[in-house]
């Protein structure tokens, strides 16, 4: 078995999230960090297709957030780590959502762990 973590990182949107009259009226930048471990049966060779193709998942995170208002994070974050698992390679992932603007002195977020 071959190993790797794919990870996509800082991925900044402008979307729509949470559950506070303020949110709702506006959309408001979500950063979010996501880990897939993935598994082959051998070190793969040296071809995109033989591989996790991490553009899938950040087209996918684009779309989705920008399709819908999300109530929570742990909502978003569950959407995300779903489009992750849609590759039979991937068999954990960490997602990690963070609102920076909701305070002026912290960011808030949620992090979840699913393994296939």
């Amino acid at each position: 078995m071959a190993d790797y973590r794919i990870l996509l990182e800082g991925l900044e949107v402008v979307m729509g999230l949470g559950i506070h009259a303020e949110e709702r009226a506006a959309r408001q930048r979500v950063v979010l960090n996501v880990a897939m471990d993935c598994s082959y049966a051998a070190v793969p060779e040296d071809r995109i297709d033989a591989v996790v193709d991490y553009d899938f998942l950040r087209e996918g995170i684009l779309r989705l957030t920008g399709s819908r208002h999300f109530e929570l994070q742990e909502t978003l974050c569950e959407a995300v780590a779903a489009l992750a698992f849609a590759d039979p390679a991937v068999v954990r992932v960490t997602v990690r959502s963070m609102k920076p603007d909701i305070y002026p002195d912290a960011r808030i977020g949620c992090e979840i762990v699913r393994t296939r």
